[in-house]
C-alpha cells in the first residue's frame, strides 16, 4: 500500500526563520516551489517534497527523526555550496560501503539546515 515518502515537514515560529529556510532550500539546494500558501510552502525534491510551515511555536527540539536524506549526484559540490552559504557541514563528504547484500556504495555528507534540522546529502556511487 505504501508507495513512498510524500514529504517531510518542518515548522518555524517566525517569518524571518521561514524566509531563511525558504532561501536555503530554494537558493542553496536548488529545490523548486511546488505549492505555496499563506502559512507554508511545499518544495519539490524530484521524488518527494519538503514542507515548511511558518506557524510553529516554541524552540525546535530533536525528536525521533534523526535526519532526512536528499539524493544528489554531487555531494562534494553541494556541501561546498552549503558551507559557502554559511551553514555547517558537520560530516564532510566521504565514501561508505553500506554492508548490505549486495553492498551499497555511497558518498555522503551531513549538514545542519536553517531550522536546526540535520540533512544527509546522499549520493549513490
Amino acid at each position: 500500500m505504501i508507495k513512498g515518502i510524500h514529504h517531510i515537514s518542518m515548522k518555524c515560529s517566525t517569518q524571518e526563520a521561514y524566509q531563511k529556510a525558504k532561501g536555503f532550500y530554494c537558493n542553496t539546494l536548488g529545490l523548486t516551489v511546488f505549492r505555496e500558501w499563506q502559512e507554508g510552502i511545499l518544495l519539490d525534491t524530484g521524488n518527494g517534497y519538503v514542507e515548511i510551515f511558518c506557524n510553529g511555536e516554541g524552540i525546535p527540539v530533536k525528536g525521533a527523526v534523526r535526519h532526512f536524506a536528499l539524493l544528489t549526484d554531487d555531494a562534494d559540490t553541494l556541501a561546498a555550496k552549503i558551507r559557502a552559504a554559511g551553514y555547517e557541514v558537520f560530516i564532510e563528504p566521504n565514501d561508505i560501503d553500506i554492508p548490505s547484500e549486495p553492498v551499497y556504495p555511497i558518498r555522503m555528507a551531513f549538514c545542519t539546515g536553517p531550522l536546526g534540522e540535520e540533512i544527509e546529502l546522499f549520493q549513490e556511487r
